[in-house]
């Protein structure tokens, strides 16, 4: 589908899933301001997979590591019950409104001995094509539009039960460079990621039953900012998660994960006064850290930033799961207010597919019909029941 330019700027507001946004300083209808923080490609924060996709968007703590780990929190990847796998998922992107967005994502891994994993991920979201004219209305060509990140990572274990990870990234940003618009070229800039996890459980091996827990923090997207030829550089959406994460064994064959997270976007306030944003000049890391604490209404307000994402899997033999989940946004942060639910599969312990699907609270939401898909490959599984850090209480 071809379009006019100005759906590319509607496309990266709505991708914020600000939908109401059109500044990073918004009136509300009671003409109160509402202060967004926004950033340039917002994409390095979308959910890339159906499993998180179907938990509310939750996963920095979800056990059963799998490849797309490297996105959630690659020091899961230590813990994983295989030695190598991989995983591709697709989701159409605001398809109510445009038909020809979406974004994919690629990602492996392997374990180095048994304290060392490496792993890479591609991460791919198509714009669409854009029609261009003249001042005067005259045709002027196309242009798709698209943006990628390419990431490197290694996690190391610390302990028996505590890992440590780290990723490395490229990112590129090409709304039309290239096309009729003089002066605008693609964005790119490097960044890096942080990871701590921690897991632990017991179970009585005769039973089957018992409980395991983790906690998981990442920091995401550190680095440099990003310029499309112009004198402006814009942020990238560097974000702070931090989640757990609780496993209820019910017997051999049943249980339940719960999961739960918690994510503040590590990007400045806006703070406009007669029309000048007073945080606009700060340099990077006061900007960044200092986003903890620079919004105008004080703390009440840093807690609204806060989104929260929760969910409930239930797993039987480890073959079939069903999911729910929802998401939450402070009403003058955003307002992203929806529920989730999925269903996954697993065959031979190595083929794997998850699906998910967002149903919005209210209606007319740009995201509603939104889905997932992801295709899972394992290789080399593991008894769960025979791992070092599984604790026997059967005696």
């Amino acid at each position: 589908m071809k379009r006019n330019l100005a759906y590319i700027f509607l496309a990266v507001f709505c991708s914020i899933s600000f939908v109401a946004t059109a500044q990073s300083s918004l009136t509300a209808l009671s003409g109160q301001q509402l202060n967004v923080p926004t950033s340039s490609v917002p994409f390095l924060n979308f959910t890339p997979d159906a499993r998180s996709g179907a938990l509310g968007e939750a996963g920095v703590a979800l056990g059963d590591a799998d490849a797309n780990s490297v996105f959630w929190n690659p020091a899961k990847l230590i813990f994983a019950k295989q030695n190598s796998g991989g995983a591709i998922s697709y989701t159409p992107w605001l398809r109510n409104l445009i038909g020809d967005m979406y974004y994919t994502n690629l990602s492996a891994f392997g374990k180095v001995g048994k304290n060392t994993a490496i792993a890479g991920s591609l991460l791919y979201f198509d714009l669409g094509t854009v029609d261009f004219t003249t001042n005067t209305g005259v045709a002027a060509g196309t242009f798709n539009s698209r943006e990628y990140a390419i990431t490197g990572s290694i996690s190391q274990r610390l302990s028996q039960n505590l890992a440590l990870a780290l990723n490395v990234k490229y990112l590129n940003s090409n709304l039309a460079a290239g096309s009729s618009i003089q002066g605008l070229k693609p964005g790119g800039t490097a960044a890096a990621d942080i990871a701590l996890y921690y897991h632990n459980e017991t179970r009585d091996r005769s039973t089957g039953q018992g409980l395991g827990w983790g906690w998981g923090a990442m920091i995401s997207n550190l680095g440099g900012r990003i310029n499309y030829g112009g004198n402006e550089r814009y942020f990238i959406p560097t974000n702070l998660r931090l989640g757990t994460g609780l496993t209820y064994y019910v017997d051999q064959y049943n249980k339940f994960n719960f999961v739960l997270d918690f994510n503040k976007l590590m990007v400045p306030t806006p703070n406009v006064v007669n029309g000048v944003n007073q945080n606009g000049n700060k340099d990077y890391f006061s900007s960044v850290f200092g986003s903890f604490a620079d919004a105008p209404g004080g703390f009440s307000e840093e807690l609204k930033e806060v989104t929260i994402s929760t969910g409930v899997e239930y797993w039987y033999n480890d073959q079939f799961a069903a999911r729910v989940g929802y998401f939450n946004e402070s009403n003058d942060k955003g307002g992203r207010k929806y529920f989730t639910t999925g269903i996954g599969l697993r065959l031979q312990d190595r083929f794997g597919v998850d699906f998910s699907y967002l149903l919005p609270v209210k209606q007319g939401n740009p995201l509603s019909q939104t889905f997932r898909i992801s295709l899972l490959l394992n290789f080399n599984k593991s008894n769960r029941l025979s791992d070092d850090d599984v604790t026997d209480d059967s005696n």
